[in-house]
């Protein structure tokens, strides 16, 4: 018995002390590589056979394990097929009988450079107040489409004055800038930027050079969030990076082949960041505001940020009423900006969230807020480019995170894919924060260059186990919910008021994908629409609570997160088997809480402040 035990130990000893000499070898050869992404690439090659390694372990003490993910030489990581499962059928695509007539092109010849896919946006939004979502896509084109509230979409655009509208418009953002209750639009855009006002529900106005706010060179993600607690919502603006039509290079050789380069090889553009004034005016206070350091030589500041941003969600993940902004940028760390003392700081080195699992850099594009584990704290979701984890931060509190995303079985179904639409949203009303992932590559031409990649992706959709497991379960889909896209934007909400979240997805080279939420669990809900006071009667930035068989689940009302997208306003909870009523608790922004006790349940409610 002795014996046996020393063997055992021994043994195991053994193998561990290889094993960390494997994984010491990266510092020896992984240097070598000459190129950036050679680097990361062998870094996370040897990561996925460490840990398939690692998985083994177990199995020497006798305990069963699950069998590693299969890693395909020269180590491009991929997964099991998917078959069938007893899932139901959650959606069902339902763009052009519901009378969406619109098309997304990208015009120029190929291969398409960075400017050429970077897509567009799209939003779930009640423009004019009667309790339907409306629809809005942006493009050179855009196009807004009235709700009926019955699963039935009417353009409009004409009538509200978006048919006019000019320029290479890439986003939107919503918000209530002048306290009207009525949801205002910023439309980011490639050489430009459009602040638009709601007339009563019924038109738009462009009111972008009476606003103060100035053309941008390359936005990309904005949201409107009341940062410094005055009760009026500012506007944070993302840009991306240098690029014209005489930057060099426009194209990159990939061993004789031509494509589109990675966002390494150019500048970042710096962000902005306005504040609101008050009757329609914003002020510049991005030096004031924002983080600087002093440059190495001499006494020059520059901004504390990354640059390159693609992504952005705002939130008050810590509790403490001070708004803090997510940035998900592209192949630099992602930034984390918390407001305190009338500036912010950045918790990029402190936080875990700038970097991926492995502490390599990744290629950010969505980004979204959400208690995945019902903790009652906010995690951070983050979308990457292929071959990398696409991460989900938990909060641990303190102002720390840890990346859950292997554990959680994330990591794993998404890691060949380029992801860019990321949304938390309980498509089962189970109570459980669920995933959709619109993916899509950024190179028309990667079939010629890598033959297990593919230009169009299939959207993906996670299921979340008691927030300890994310399974997929995009196989019990139909082939129109999940054929290969060029996958954007991504929004997320409840356009015909049933009580399941449906979503909308944007295709790059192609029409939207409108999904019906089908569902046949017979869950509870509750969806509320929070009405503030004051400038802010939208509620942007407060905080719901209900707590149902169990379980405390915090949400927040934003519109903010996924790709370059809005999403709808009211707050949604899913209850589970739970058929009583439910006390509801808002946090509002000025830091006030009320509570609303015997909220009935199964329908859409209005909860008004009156702190």
């Amino acid at each position: 018995m002795t014996f046996t035990l020393a063997f055992l130990y021994n043994a195991t000893e053994g193998i561990l002390l290889c094993l960390l000499s494997l994984y010491l070898s990266p510092i020896f050869f992984g240097m070598r590589c000459k190129e950036a992404p050679q680097r990361k690439h062998f870094m996370k090659t040897h990561r996925n056979i460490m840990l398939a390694l690692i998985l083994l372990l177990p199995g020497l003490h006798g305990c069963p394990t699950a069998p590693p993910a299969a890693i395909d030489p020269p180590g491009k990581v991929t997964v099991t097929p998917i078959s069938k499962t007893d899932a139901p059928a959650y959606f069902e695509e339902v763009a052009k009988k519901s009378g969406l007539d619109y098309k997304w092109t990208i015009e120029g010849k190929r291969p398409l450079t960075i400017l050429q896919t970077i897509g567009n946006g799209c939003a779930f939004v009640d423009y004019d107040g009667d309790g339907n979502l409306d629809i809005l896509l942006v493009g050179p084109r855009v196009a807004l489409y009235k709700g009926d509230g019955k699963g039935h979409f009417t353009d409009v655009s004409e009538a509200t004055g978006m048919a006019k509208l000019k320029g290479h418009f890439l986003g939107v953002a919503v918000g209530d800038i002048d306290g009207d209750g009525r949801p205002d639009l910023y439309l980011t855009a490639y050489r430009g930027g459009i602040l638009l006002h709601n007339k009563g529900g019924k038109s738009f106005t462009d009111v972008t050079k009476a606003s103060g706010i100035v053309p941008q060179q390359w936005a990309t993600a904005a949201s409107f969030a009341d940062i410094d607690g005055d009760g009026k919502l500012d506007l944070y603006i993302g840009n991306y990076v240098k690029f014209d039509a005489n930057t060099k290079p426009q194209l990159c050789d990939f061993s004789g082949t031509p494509s589109s380069c990675g966002p390494r090889y150019y500048a970042p553009e710096k962000p902005m960041i306005y504040r609101n004034i008050g009757s329609g005016k914003f002020v510049d206070v991005t030096t004031k505001w924002l983080p600087t350091v002093t440059q190495p030589t001499g006494n020059e500041r520059k901004l504390d940020i990354e640059g390159k941003s693609l992504g952005i969600a705002i939130a008050d993940f810590d509790d403490s009423g001070n708004q803090s902004i997510a940035l998900a940028n592209d192949e630099v760390r992602g930034d984390l900006l918390y407001f305190e003392k009338g500036k912010f700081v950045n918790l990029k080195t402190t936080s875990g969230t700038s970097v991926d699992n492995d502490g390599s850099v990744h290629g950010g594009m969505g980004t979204d807020w959400g208690d995945y584990d019902n903790d009652g704290r906010l995690d951070l979701a983050v979308a990457t480019f292929q071959q990398e984890t696409k991460s989900l931060y938990r909060n641990e509190g303190g102002k720390y995170f840890t990346d859950k995303s292997a554990p959680l079985g994330i990591a794993e179904r998404t890691i060949p894919h380029v992801a860019f639409g990321y949304k938390f949203t309980d498509f089962d009303n189970d109570g459980w924060l669920d995933l959709v992932i619109a993916n899509g590559h950024v190179q028309d031409n990667i079939d010629a260059l890598d033959k297990t990649a593919k230009y169009r992706e299939e959207t993906q959709f996670l299921h979340n186990k008691e927030g300890k497991l994310f399974t997929e379960v995009s196989a019990s889909m139909s082939a129109e919910v999940t054929k290969p896209i060029v996958g954007r934007g991504l929004a997320i909400g409840d356009y015909d008021n049933d009580g399941k979240l449906d979503a909308l997805v944007v295709d790059s080279e192609g029409v939207p994908l409108l999904l019906h939420n089908i569902a046949p669990e017979k869950n509870h809900w509750l969806s509320v629409k929070l009405e503030g006071s004051g400038f802010n009667k939208l509620a942007i930035g407060a905080m719901a609570t209900v707590e149902a068989e169990g379980r405390k689940m915090v949400h927040r009302c934003a519109a903010d997160g996924s790709y370059m997208s809005a999403s709808d306003l009211r707050v949604h909870f899913g209850l589970g088997k739970s058929d009583k009523p439910v006390t509801v608790s808002v946090k509002w922004r000025n830091g006030k809480t009320e509570t609303y006790a015997n909220t009935p349940i199964d329908r859409i409610v209005t909860l008004k402040q009156t702190k």
